[in-house]
């Protein structure tokens, strides 16, 4: 579905950058406020699904109280996400528009102790019901978003079980057709999808890279021009502002890494001139 709203003074005021940049024209967040300010209420709700999983890290430390730092990139305040647990527990209805009914269901799971339906974790319950809700979106390139990243973590899911012995049946999750695939053909070299998808062999070749960071860079440099290719007829809707949403988030992830990298390398110069020169240790 291609949604009509164009968005064409928003649009035409936004910087450009590439997958090389250097540094952000602004922060993931303060592009959501500048984006949720323009946009039409549909779009607004339709976009929400991607920033689901901040909520999604944020119920699953919730309900394993494990103290870990709240992701206010979600959709949800604590009081709110709270406030949706209880009511599941009180076997209410959740009455908020942005709440997807999956949360119910990994909240329920909890509840029971009921295991994981194949999945390992609660996590991974909670993950693998937000990729199937991902797929549901009422909009075809966020759907096919979704539908990528599940494809890619389950590749490389069963790849690196096969590696080092793991049960593969416990590492794929999601319930799309790849997914059940490689679920039924974990002993076939390519799972039984090597002909269905024809970037099979790349991220095969991507997985073979020994240096992580290396590795993680082609990873995000793939999805980048998976967008660029999806959306090279989009201009002013709804499709160019999601792509442009995605490959802001991956530059701000690489800015950020490049960043800290930097500062350990400083730190590590500044503690060798310490050492060899006696500089006092607040500097």
């Amino acid at each position: 579905m291609l949604f009509k709203n164009q968005y064409y003074y928003f649009v035409s005021g936004l910087p450009d950058f590439s997958f090389d940049s250097t540094k952000l024209p602004f922060t993931v967040d303060r592009f959501r406020e500048m984006l949720f300010d323009a946009i039409k209420p549909e779009d607004r709700k339709l976009l929400s699904r991607y920033f689901l999983r901040y909520d999604n890290d944020n119920l699953f430390h919730y309900l394993k109280k494990s103290g870990a730092a709240w992701r206010p990139a979600g959709n949800f305040t604590r009081e709110e996400l709270e406030e949706l647990v209880n009511r599941v527990k009180a076997d209410e209805p959740m009455e908020h528009p942005l709440a997807p009914d999956y949360f119910a269901a990994a909240v329920k799971a909890w509840l029971n102790d009921e295991g994981t339906n194949g999945a390992r974790t609660l996590e991974d319950l909670i993950s693998s019901f937000y990729m199937d809700y991902g797929l549901e979106a009422r909009n075809s390139l966020i759907a096919r978003w979704f539908e990528l990243n599940l494809n890619i973590g389950n590749i490389l899911s069963a790849i690196y079980a096969r590696k080092y012995g793991i049960d593969i049946q416990k590492v794929v999750v999601g319930n799309n057709p790849l997914a059940v695939t490689i679920r039924e053909n974990p002993n076939a070299r390519d799972f039984g999808i090597g002909q269905e998808l024809d970037w099979f062999e790349t991220i095969v070749r991507i997985s073979e890279e020994s240096d992580i960071y290396e590795r993680e860079r082609k990873l995000d440099k793939f999805r980048w021009d998976w967008l660029e290719e999806e959306t090279a007829l989009d201009y002013f809707n709804i499709e160019y502002l999601f792509a442009y949403l995605c490959k802001l988030e991956i530059l701000e992830r690489w800015v950020s890494l490049n960043a800290e990298e930097g500062e350990r390398i400083f730190r590590e110069l500044i503690q060798e001139l310490k050492s060899g020169i006696g500089m006092p240790d607040d500097i």
